[in-house]
């Protein structure tokens, strides 16, 4: 039994991606035109793949076993195609990107340029901390996602959203007491802007719990150790808008910008830019993400 590489990279992205849409994003194709590769291939072995219900889809136990030999064979077929594939494009690229940007699918996006350019080596630093402009200024990554206050000139925004205070939906404070946040190091923006848009405020407050990483933060911030400053498109189940009756200051729009070093711009930086800015477009940017129901959302203090 023969079985097309493209039903298997269908039931491989709605595997990964948790449902149908994202995975047609990241195949670039309709979701209509997905769910017919699955139906095909569920017609081609004879017995469903996965367990539709409205709320979620799951695989079957021989889904999942199909599952391990469709990754098998894409894997072994991607090993040959890179085997004797030619390309043109050979070097390095360093590339700097905040963890927040893309998600979950920012792996897939590096992995899909490592296939395609297999003699291009790929550094990349992912993280929630590090300054990313200031390291393509000193010439130290060729291509970065920069994390800075929306307006800033120079660069391709990718993507801008409108920050806004957050923690648990339980979270309260007591009246009179310190409000307890949850940050990243020195130096990451959010941060910067939570403390500087304090600073002009009566609110009183301590770090009570700071992580280098993303999802320490979230954690904490679902945990109730604190709250935190979070674009508000990316607020979780179990998290709430803090309400203006905490007193805490607003906050500015933020955007991610890709951004160049003077002699970054090479062929190989240029083929991974314009991946990533076709990402950030399939995902809707750059549009501004703007709360339209906080007031409904908000949470009181406690």
């Amino acid at each position: 039994m023969d079985f097309a590489p493209e039903l298997l990279r269908a039931l491989v992205a709605v595997a990964e991606a948790g449902g149908f849409t994202r995975a047609a994003e990241r195949l670039h194709l309709t979701q209509s035109a997905v769910s017919h590769q699955i139906r095909r291939l569920e017609d081609q072995i004879g017995t469903p793949l996965f367990v539709r219900t409205t709320r979620k889809l799951a695989l079957t136990e021989d889904g999942e076993e199909f599952l391990r030999h469709a990754r098998q064979i894409l894997q072994a077929h991607a090993a040959l195609s890179r085997r004797f594939q030619s390309s043109s494009l050979a070097g390095s690229v360093r590339f700097g990107v905040p963890e927040n940007f893309l998600g979950d699918e920012l792996p897939h996006l590096l992995s899909r340029f490592a296939r395609a350019f297999p003699a291009v080596r790929l550094e990349a630093s992912v993280s929630v901390c590090q300054d990313f402009s200031a390291r393509i200024e000193s010439g130290e990554l060729d291509l970065a996602v920069a994390m800075r206050p929306a307006g800033e000139a120079g660069g391709t925004v990718l993507r801008r959203s409108q920050y806004v205070w957050a923690a648990a939906e339980d979270f309260a404070v007591s009246p009179g007491s310190s409000l307890p946040l949850a940050l990243s190091h020195p130096p990451c923006l959010c941060r910067t802007v939570a403390i500087e848009a304090l600073a002009g405020s009566s609110v009183e407050w301590h770090t009570g719990f700071t992580s280098a990483n993303l999802h320490g933060l979230r954690a904490a911030m679902l945990a109730g150790l604190g709250a935190s400053i979070i674009a508000y498109d990316e607020i979780e189940p179990g998290m709430k808008v803090l309400a203006p009756s905490y007193g805490l200051p607003p906050l500015p729009d933020l955007e991610f910008a890709l951004i160049w070093s003077a002699g970054g711009k090479t062929p190989c930086a240029r083929e991974l830019g314009r991946l990533i800015a076709d990402a950030a477009r399939s995902l809707g940017g750059p549009v501004l993400h703007r709360p339209t129901r906080l007031r409904a959302l908000a949470g009181k203090p406690g």
